[in-house]
């Protein structure tokens, strides 16, 4: 694997790939929609704030290595919009399955994760059967021969899993899964899972949230368009100089 990403093409890749597969009727995306995406509060570590010249950039660099591509006609308008070519397109020999992907993309937007996170995070885009499940997509995004694609990160002391880190931005050691898993006290994992759950409930909120003030706004936009009050003095004016018939 050749590919190497700075840290905001990383950023546009992953939001490219999020958004062909949550809103697909929005992609491909704008200038603004992707920097909006870049900079999103929820599913987003590091958050950022990127200004569109930045993203432009990043978008540019993209197309000169053949992973984005731009496209003014034919979506319905004259903004160009963009997606991308990094995979499971017919410009590149790339495959990843359902699962892989949602990997891969929660990765590049969130940074290292463990499976558990991987799963709860990942379930807008993909779906997972169970824990088992997960670790086999891990493990063959690995040992993949048009790979590695992953890495395994060393457990953090006092961790009860091994965290995981895409290679999309250089090279880095994986190491081995310890043999012996260290031994949990009872009720650990489903109070952890639960968390997970939780804070996957608050993002989707915050993210239901932020659609719903976006259309209130836009909404309070279009009403101050239609009312269009300049026109009502020249309409009055009309009114009275016109002549009344005898």
């Amino acid at each position: 694997m050749n590919i190497v990403f700075t840290p905001n093409e990383a950023r546009v890749i992953g939001c490219l790939l999020e958004k062909e597969v949550t809103t697909p009727d929005q992609y491909p995306l704008s200038l603004n929609a992707l920097t909006n995406a870049c900079n999103q509060k929820t599913n987003r570590d590091p958050v950022l704030e990127l200004s569109e010249s930045v993203v432009q950039q990043a978008v540019d660099s993209l197309m000169k290595k053949h992973l984005v591509s731009d496209r003014s006609a034919g979506y319905g308008g004259r903004v160009t919009k963009y997606k991308h070519r990094f995979c499971n397109t017919e410009f590149g020999s790339l495959k990843f399955s359902a699962q892989e992907l949602g990997i891969i993309c929660v990765l590049l937007l969130r940074g290292p994760q463990t499976p558990g996170e991987l799963r709860a995070r990942t379930n807008r885009m993909c779906a997972f059967t169970d824990a088992a499940h997960v670790e086999a997509t891990l493990a063959n995004l690995m040992a993949r021969e048009d790979g590695p694609f992953l890495a395994r990160l060393p457990r953090a002391p006092g961790a009860r899993e091994s965290r995981y880190a895409h290679l999309f931005s250089g090279h880095l050691e994986s190491v081995d899964e310890p043999a012996v898993a260290e031994e949990s006290a009872p009720g650990t994992a489903t109070l952890s899972q639960r968390v997970e759950q939780l804070e996957e409930r608050v993002r989707r909120l915050q993210e239901e949230m932020d659609a719903i003030t976006s259309a209130l706004a836009q909404n309070r936009r279009d009403g101050a368009e239609s009312a269009d009050p300049a026109s009502a003095p020249a309409a009055l004016s009309t009114a009275v100089s016109a002549p009344t018939a005898d």
